[in-house]
């Protein structure tokens, strides 16, 4: 649970510091590469982990992967420039890839079926309180610390988790040697790379119609294809595609993914609007999510009570259309919304979330056994963030165009803010910038950002509805419990 923790909230804490680290080291056209190459390595390596924890044990790897992450942790904190930050989040990044998928799998090989239930809901509920506690923590550490204390606090909990894993954890499964896809591996990380900055380079740095970023998604359509076309020739594929066959497992794993891209939405608008709309600061924004937290802990933990009375599919119909009632809500707050609903709308939307937390992955490696659930969990995982990332850049495109839209008809043609505040709201976030604005422009301003994030939930709504479609698609599988025998660590028919 340490190692999730750590690694989970790697994803989120930085996003609040950013703007402290960006005027600390400079480079702003190149702070893109500090959230990529996180992001990036970290979804590159996690089925190739998963694929080497099931043919050398997970110990080992989960060691390395937490290793890995303190190094890249420590050299973050000492990095001199945004390129050499963006370099050590790749190596957390490598760490991070190797300690999600195999932390998950662990819970199948070590507990007997009758207590997976409740430690899944134990560590789903650590992955979500990190998802969501990483921006207050990032907003707190940096308003009153350092922006360097944001990765040094990795330290710490890391040592305590390897010291912990090194004396205790005690592997008895015999491993069989099989290849390593490196051609698959290779394909896999570029495809990735090409697509990630051209999401997030487009309309931004680069118009979308420009040679750099239709090379970019030229280079992502070859790369996927020719790793599509390896794993369905090789030995031992990193992702393979059979496992796909099996309904629970494709359901589960896309119901991930679309829970990542709608779940993440409301993780880092809603701080923005706390802070943009009604003024409060980077910390104060931080705690509106507070109450998302409460309601995923409490959801991640029922989903796994549930998982041992009810089908999988069951529980996730149920959990996706309070997740869809969350939504909604938060698609109609405008600048005049009482932070006593938008609290409100918050905890529905955890209620909603956390049982995905717990109950996807159990479903997801229902029907695989040791051999295989390594590959499979770092499966679900890597689509999951990569809903997430690829989620948060698409909607960021959709907020960052209905903000500059109703910034020009509220200002007139071209750029009428005041200060160049421009199409980025985070540039009226600044305390002191938001008292030099008058009244009467702030009120344009605020009604303009309030409105842009109300219509990127309402984007946001088309995730959160298909979630439900695919839930209701999942096999009607559940977990079986032995009444008599043996307990066994084998997964349940």
């Amino acid at each position: 649970m340490l190692g999730i923790f750590v690694a989970a909230i790697d994803n989120t804490i930085v996003a609040t510091a950013m703007g402290t680290i960006v005027s600390d080291l400079g480079g702003m056209d190149k702070f893109v590469w500090v959230t990529s190459a996180y992001m990036v390595a970290e979804m590159a390596s996690m089925p190739i982990f998963g694929k080497l924890s099931d043919m050398y044990g997970r110990k080992r790897f989960f060691m390395f992967g937490i290793i890995m992450f303190l190094i890249g942790s420590v050299l973050c904190g000492f990095a001199q420039s945004i390129e050499q930050l963006a370099v050590f989040r790749a190596i957390q990044g490598i760490g991070g890839g190797a300690l999600m998928p195999i932390a998950f799998t662990i819970i199948f090989d070590v507990f007997p079926v009758e207590k997976r239930g409740k430690m899944g809901g134990l560590f789903g509920a650590v992955f979500g309180l990190s998802s969501i506690f990483g921006p207050l923590l990032g907003a707190y550490i940096t308003d009153y610390l350092s922006w360097h204390w944001v990765f040094f606090i990795n330290v710490p909990i890391g040592i305590v988790a390897l010291v912990f894993i090194g004396m205790f954890y005690k592997e008895s499964l015999q491993h069989a040697k099989q290849k390593i896809d490196w051609w698959g591996a290779t394909t896999l990380i570029a495809a990735i790379v090409c697509l990630m900055f051209a999401l997030e380079l487009g309309g931004n740095k680069y118009a979308w119609d420009s040679t750099q970023i239709l090379s970019l998604f030229a280079g992502f359509a070859v790369m996927f294809i020719a790793f599509l076309v390896i794993e369905t020739k090789v030995e031992e594929p990193i992702i393979s595609f059979p496992m796909f066959r099996n309904r629970l497992f494709a359901g589960s794993t896309i119901v991930g993914l679309l829970y990542g891209a709608g779940f993440i939405v409301a993780a880092v608008y809603i701080p923005i609007f706390i802070q943009g709309v009604t003024g409060g600061s980077a910390t104060n924004s931080g705690l509106i999510l507070l109450p998302m937290m409460l309601g995923t802990t409490v959801s991640a933990q029922l989903g796994g009570f549930l998982s041992t009375k009810m089908s999988y599919r069951n529980i996730m119909i149920i959990f996706t259309l309070i997740f869809i009632t969350g939504m909604v809500l938060l698609s109609t707050i405008t600048q005049d919304t009482s932070r006593t609903t938008i609290t409100m709308f918050m905890i529905v939307l955890g209620l909603g979330t956390g049982a995905s937390f717990s109950v996807l992955g159990m479903a997801g490696i229902h029907h695989f056994d040791a051999a295989q659930r390594g590959a499979a969990n770092s499966t679900i995982a890597f689509v999951r963030s990569f809903g997430m990332t690829v989620g948060i850049t698409i909607y960021g495109i959709i907020q960052r165009n209905a903000f500059t839209t109703k910034m020009t008809d509220a200002f007139g043609g071209g750029n009428g803010a005041p200060g160049n505040l421009g199409g980025d709201p985070r540039e009226m976030l600044d305390p002191v910038k938001r008292s030099e604005i008058p009244s009467f422009v702030l009120d344009k301003i605020t009604s303009a950002l309030s409105s842009s994030i109300a219509q990127t939930f309402m984007w946001a709504i088309v995730p959160a509805v298909l979630t439900f479609v695919f839930a209701f698609w999942m096999s009607n599988d559940r977990m079986i419990i032995p009444s008599r025998g043996p307990k066994q660590a084998s997964g349940a028919k």
